[in-house]
């Protein structure tokens, strides 16, 4: 299947050797996201070269992502491209469609790659459930974090409950996403919903430090790596003891194989 044209739903998205950078570009309106929007990353990810070992998640301006696009939420927008559209179908039919939303979330856990939300200023609602949809997160001391679903009396669906919790834990989750404020970038760190905070200025050149960093191993021990981490907290030892031994296996033959050739 061929991309969508993803100027007409404010997406950029290039591949330069291992690294794929994909840019929500809707900077006047500080990149807020759409339902097509979503639709469009989950192509992406289905596309992405098997040779992608890094998939970067920026937004175009000063603000990563203000959230759901609010004109989403007006009752004359086309029903096929808007939340609202949704109260017109039944409950599995309405489910069902904002499961396909959240597959624009999910392909970046995929282990094949790792992925970074390179984050400046605002990451609100679906914006920071797309940064929490990435492996990493490295953010610009400018950074604003807020799940402001509840505001607006709904609860996060694009994904983002589930790594929150592992990021922070419960107690802080619940607090985060029930009271909708703002997280700002020292906290995040300090929390762990981050992992590194920089000036507004290197973030661009620390995201790419990074991506490099990361592409730097051979070929498959990050996504072998990735694959352990991914579940290690819900198995028990033995299980993970065997995980790690069949993984270790795999890259011992590939390492042998790399010398013999």
């Amino acid at each position: 299947m061929t991309l969508p044209d993803l100027a007409a739903v404010g997406l950029d998205y290039s591949v330069a050797g291992p690294v794929a950078t994909i840019t929500l570009n809707r900077p006047e309106v500080r990149n807020a996201q759409t339902p097509a929007m979503w639709l469009a990353l989950a192509e992406i990810g289905r596309q992405i070269p098997d040779d992608v070992r890094v998939v970067v998640v920026t937004g175009a301006g000063p603000t990563f992502s203000a959230g759901l696009d609010r004109a989403m939420l007006d009752p004359s927008a086309d029903a096929a491209e808007s939340v609202i559209g949704l109260l017109g179908l039944p409950d599995q039919a309405a489910a069902d469609r904002i499961e396909e939303f959240q597959r624009g979330f999910t392909f970046l856990r995929d282990p094949r790659f790792v992925s970074i939300a390179a984050v400046r200023g605002y990451a609100v609602g679906a914006g920071f459930q797309l940064a929490l949809s990435c492996d990493l997160r490295v953010v610009a001391d400018d950074a604003q974090f807020s799940m402001k679903e509840s505001a607006l009396g709904l609860v996060p669906d694009l994904t983002g409950t589930k790594p929150l919790v592992e990021s922070v834990g419960y107690a802080r989750a619940l607090e985060i996403c029930a009271t909708a404020r703002m997280v700002g970038a020292q906290e995040a760190v300090d929390i762990g919903l981050v992992n590194k905070v920089v000036p507004v200025d290197d973030l661009d050149s620390e995201v790419a430090a990074l991506a490099a960093a990361l592409s730097a191993p051979m070929a498959g021990v990050v996504t072998e790596t990735k694959t352990l981490l991914q579940g290690a907290a819900d198995r028990e030892l033995d299980e993970q003891r065997r995980l790690e031994r069949e993984a270790q296996m795999r890259r011992f033959r590939s390492v042998a194989a790399a010398f013999a050739g």
